[in-house]
């Protein structure tokens, strides 16, 4: 059994996720804004095995709110063997380009609210010398597109930060993981048309949790947008950006 923290617990794909760590019998520390939503998830996830489940809240931009939910996990569980960042914000990319105040809110929200997090779980894992730290990004963050170019700047910088977060604390022990998910059918692209590249939470989670299981650095779930992305990022850039993207 493991000591899970989820932050972001009642996204679509952390629920997911954490149904697969719920069967384990693991110990898990949800946190979450929406308290009801939060402790309708807990009690799922109690009638589906999880051995422990202890619950707080917080928003992602409230940031020594967050730190506190962390440090009330350390206390709890004692140690920690994984942290889940699982929450983020579908910004509306031509409101943002109208917007600079809409366009520092989903940045916020999106990079720099997991980056302060992440600074201060990497210090307790690096203590610990052994665990894992896993962030949901996305396959957004691999290269700017026109249609999500906010969006995606922040996930990328998300993924950067991990980079060196991976590279600093590779001789602690400690595994980070990246997690890009492609197309999800979750309740934020509810608007979306779907087609054949979508895929379902579960499917998402079931990829995740394999790939944590084997310590991997990135995740592309489902596994074949690594290789979607690998020739978007190998366009040349004089053709990309002519592209409508």
């Amino acid at each position: 059994m493991k000591n899970v923290l989820i932050v972001g617990a009642t996204s679509a794909i952390a629920i997911a996720i954490a149904k697969l760590f719920a069967r384990r019998g693991d110990t898990l520390y949800l946190v979450a804004r929406n308290a009801e939503r939060l402790e309708q998830t807990a009690e799922d996830l109690r009638a589906r095995g999880a051995a422990v489940i202890h619950t707080a809240t917080a928003d992602a931009l409230d940031s020594a709110g967050q730190q506190k939910c962390v440090e009330q996990a350390v206390d709890t569980l004692g140690e920690l063997d994984l942290v889940l960042l699982a929450y983020g914000t579908l910004p509306d990319q031509e409101e943002c380009q109208g917007s600079i105040e809409a366009t520092r809110i989903e940045f916020e929200t999106n990079a720099l609210s997991a980056i302060l997090l992440l600074t201060q779980v990497a210090d307790i894992f690096e203590r610990q010398r052994k665990g894992t730290i896993a962030v949901i990004t996305s396959v957004a963050g691999d290269r700017g597109r026109q249609s999500n170019y906010v969006y995606g700047a922040a996930k990328g910088a998300v993924s950067l930060f991990l980079q060196g977060l991976r590279n600093r604390l590779h001789e602690s022990g400690v595994t980070v993981a990246t997690i890009k998910p492609g197309f999800v059918d979750t309740p934020m692209t509810a608007q979306f048309e779907k087609g054949p590249l979508w895929a379902s939470p579960d499917t998402v989670a079931n990829t995740v949790v394999r790939g944590l299981d084997r310590k991997a650095n990135v995740i592309y779930a489902p596994g074949f947008w690594r290789y979607i992305m690998l020739v978007i990022r190998l366009v040349p850039e004089s053709i990309f950006k002519r592209l409508k993207l």
